[in-house]
């Protein structure tokens, strides 16, 4: 069973004559050990896409199924709870709290109710596997734009999430800690992975790369494109 389903999503903004439909029937499927790139241009409504992937925010119409559980017919409290135990989300402005360091960042989720066992443990272990313990007690402003990413990652895996999203991961990066943090996300072969992304380059990395156009997914895996993503991450 795919960790990730989703079918026909239907998502339109504003009302009346000023409703605009920006998802219209986008389908995919995302399995274990899979990482998935949404290729669009900024606008095609790739966040927008991400967002309801996330249980964020709701579809207007369509079906969209994480780890067994249909998001679309949830109520408030159970969809919180399959965000936080099984969905983390990487966003490409961070959104660390400035108040914290990075590793209290990290252990943010695992103090929600709800929330599994092992948090402390699991963010410890994360913190080290990311290169991150030299700069753990670091607030975010003194924390570079890859360091913070990378915090981001770890709060994102914490809770040890069966499906991974990330918002343009890249964008706020230079090239150099832009490949670092691709590579930890294909390095991420446990889980289901999506990018949404408007940079082919980006898009490498991924097993299936797919075209959002018009409200909808289309696309196969580029051979081209998967031979590039690994060529550049062994020779990081």
């Amino acid at each position: 069973m795919p960790v990730l389903t989703a079918r026909g999503v239907v998502k339109s903004v504003g009302a009346g004559r000023a409703r605009r439909l920006i998802l219209d029937g986008a389908t995919l499927h995302v399995e274990r050990g899979e990482l998935v790139a949404v290729l669009g241009r900024s606008g095609s409504g790739k966040s927008t896409l991400l967002h309801l992937l996330g249980a964020l925010d709701r579809a207007d119409g369509g079906e969209i199924v994480v780890a067994g559980r249909e998001l679309t017919r949830l109520s408030g409290g159970a969809l919180a709870r399959t965000r936080l135990r099984h969905i983390g989300f990487v966003f490409q402005s961070f959104q660390l709290v400035e108040e914290l360091s990075g590793a209290e960042n990290v252990l943010l989720p695992t103090r929600l109710p709800g929330a599994p066992r092992g948090g402390a443990r699991r963010a410890r272990a994360l913190i080290d596997e990311l290169g991150l313990a030299d700069v753990a007690d670091h607030l975010p402003f003194e924390l570079s734009g890859g360091e913070q990413q990378r915090f981001a990652i770890a709060r994102a895996l914490v809770n040890d999430p069966e499906l991974v999203l990330a918002d343009e991961p890249t964008g706020n990066l230079d090239l150099e800690n832009g490949a670092a943090v691709l590579g930890l996300l294909r390095a991420l072969t446990d889980r289901a992975v999506v990018i949404v992304t408007h940079d082919p380059e980006a898009a490498a990395i991924a097993d299936r790369v797919l075209h959002l156009r018009e409200g909808r997914l289309s696309g196969r895996v580029d051979p081209r494109l998967r031979a590039v993503g690994r060529r550049e991450l062994r020779a990081q």
